[in-house]
């Protein structure tokens, strides 16, 4: 036998597919040009990603080019088992990472987040089980239905808003900035620069320093906080001044004193700016990687026209500080998300008297 009859030959008419990720990611391009920070795009990323994956398969199947296929079929394979070890493992995995937020920070509530998280994936299946089996039939059945539907709407939307946030990581403004707003976070002691603030302080400072080198683009950097109950001097104050400590110019720093939180350090920033002699100004951000696609909802809410960049992170503390980003997202969209919560009720009761009626038959 011929070894080519081996392999389907795939339509010719299969590969005007390829239309259906053109489409999709132009509508994606289009859209997250607009507006980078809206979490319905990740929900055309994902059209495009998925339908070109798909369309790749079936190109490389009809190539008939056999170590291509084996090489890519055993990619795909190794690939759905490492995602299901990891789903398998998700709990102990986030239990792990809570044992290191333990011994390396406070615990707080917001620092403990992967803790409860992975105690919830264990012990609830075997409490739902529990209570099932000790009332009725159509309360056990709702009881199914309703916690599967609400995990399935939280986790489609974490992983909507986890699509975003890597893709705005990808974003390499040019450098031609004006503008760079190092955004502020708690100080230690009262008026040091803890290690987190000084990767942002950093990060701008690398930015700023190439954009000299490369285009002589003279940028002023705005530190942006105000001062705490427990801080002696404010953090914009503090952070410019461990920024002229480590290279930037005096006469290119400024010091944003006033606000207490992302929004107005937005706020407080363009009104800083507004000041300034750049008629047009070209404007960046500055914060932790995982800080980004939130704090660029703050910018376009301040009706500041900045994209983000990011400073590295811990990579023990990004499981904790991506889920806490994900609920302040969530609780800034409450009401929306509660009309979707009633709607998701509403058919929970409706299946549930679905599954009684189909009973009594």
């Amino acid at each position: 036998m011929n070894d080519a009859a081996v392999w389907v030959p795939i339509p010719v008419m299969f590969y005007w597919g390829w239309l259906v990720p053109l489409t999709f990611g132009a509508i994606f391009g289009w859209r997250y040009h607009r507006d980078k920070v809206r979490l319905g795009n990740g929900i055309w990323f994902s059209l495009f990603f998925y339908s070109f994956l798909l369309m790749l398969a079936i190109t490389i199947l009809g190539s008939n080019i056999h170590w291509l296929i084996i090489i890519s079929g055993t990619l795909f394979v190794l690939l759905i088992l490492l995602i299901g070890l990891i789903f398998t493992l998700q709990a102990f995995l986030l239990l792990w990472n809570a044992w290191i937020m333990w011994r390396h920070e406070s615990h707080t509530l917001a620092n403990m987040l992967t803790l409860y998280l992975g105690l919830a994936i264990l012990i609830l299946p075997f409490l739902g089980n529990l209570l099932s089996s000790h009332v009725p039939q159509p309360v056990s059945y709702f009881l199914t239905v309703f916690p599967n539907l609400v995990i399935f709407y939280l986790g489609f939307w974490f992983y909507n808003y986890l699509t975003m946030l890597t893709i705005y990581q990808f974003n390499w403004p040019r450098l031609r900035q004006d503008y760079i707003i190092v955004l502020g976070a708690g100080l230690l002691d009262g008026d040091r620069v803890s290690p987190l603030l000084g990767q942002r302080i950093m990060r701008g400072l690398r930015f700023y320093q190439k954009q000299q080198r490369k285009t002589h683009h003279r940028a002023v950097m705005i530190f942006s906080g105000g001062q705490g109950g427990d801080e002696t001097v404010p953090e914009g104050q503090a952070m410019l001044d461990y920024a002229i400590a480590h290279g930037l110019p005096e006469t290119d720093g400024w010091a944003e004193t006033q606000s207490k939180t992302t929004l107005q350090n937005m706020q407080f920033s363009k009104q800083l700016i507004a000041q300034g002699p750049v008629k047009k100004p070209r404007t960046i951000f500055v914060t932790n990687n995982y800080h980004t696609f939130r704090a660029g909802m703050f910018a376009k809410q301040a009706g500041l026209k900045a994209d983000g960049i990011g400073a590295r992170t811990a990579r023990f503390f990004l499981p904790d500080a991506i889920i806490r980003e994900y609920i302040a997202i969530f609780v800034r969209n409450k009401w929306w998300h509660a009309v979707a919560m009633l709607g998701i009720l509403i058919v929970s009761l409706l299946l549930t008297w679905f599954d009684v009626y189909q009973a009594s038959l």
